[in-house]
């Protein structure tokens, strides 16, 4: 017997895309293997940003009730593991806030769960000046360091930039291990190219905090 299956449309917070080919814009073109289809997408939740989480290790960010599954691959790990420690040297030792992993789940906007690889969030943005203490806290992060992976898309790194300038964040670092070089933004529109002996510096954010590009890339 067959059994015909009606998938619920893919909507938006805001609404519903008119075609496929809208959606998958949204999503940022990225490649298709990365969609996860149960939940079907447009229906679901961050109870299921936690569910694949806990139950199937897989780290997934949601868009307008879809997941998208962040890949890194092992050279990626270790960068940014890396920039993990060169910034919690800094951040912990003035007590200026926390850094977070690429484990570190933020809903930074309505429907957007983000996770940045690496995350600064000052003690000015947490209650209290203490962690959220929750899975999924709404936080935004003063700085939000992304690791490029091969997956990752030009329209995807576009559309998280303008999320992350939108909901508050300060500074974005683009760390491209292919090329050995960061794109600074401090808009989505100001971009700086840094690679090899360039100094990556904290700005605003980290006054103080200055390193060689190069450096981000040594693992021993």
């Amino acid at each position: 017997m067959t059994q015909t299956i009606t998938a619920p449309p893919v909507a938006t917070a805001n609404g519903r895309y008119r075609t496929a080919a809208e959606w998958w814009d949204a999503l940022g073109g990225v490649p298709l293997e990365r969609i996860v289809f149960d939940p079907w997408p447009g229906s679901a939740t961050e109870a299921d940003v936690l569910r694949l989480d806990d139950h199937e290790d897989r780290l997934c960010e949601l868009i307008d009730g879809t997941l998208v599954e962040k890949t890194m691959g092992f050279e990626e790990s270790l960068v940014a593991a890396r920039i993990i420690v060169l910034l919690s040297n800094f951040v912990f030792s003035r007590k200026l806030g926390i850094v977070s992993g690429e484990a570190g789940m933020m809903r930074i906007l309505a429907g957007r769960v983000r996770i940045p690889d690496v995350a600064f969030v000052s003690f000015d943005r947490l209650p209290n000046r203490k962690s959220p203490g929750v899975p999924i806290p709404d936080l935004v992060p003063d700085l939000a360091v992304e690791v490029l992976s091969d997956s990752n898309t030009l329209r995807e790194m576009e559309n998280k930039l303008q999320e992350y300038f939108t909901a508050g964040t300060k500074l974005v670092w683009y760390v491209d291990i292919k090329t050995q070089s960061v794109e600074v933004y401090t808009s989505p529109t100001q971009l700086t190219r840094l690679s090899g002996g360039d100094i990556l510096r904290g700005g605003e954010v980290l006054p103080g905090f200055e390193i060689a590009v190069s450096k981000l890339f040594e693992i021993a």
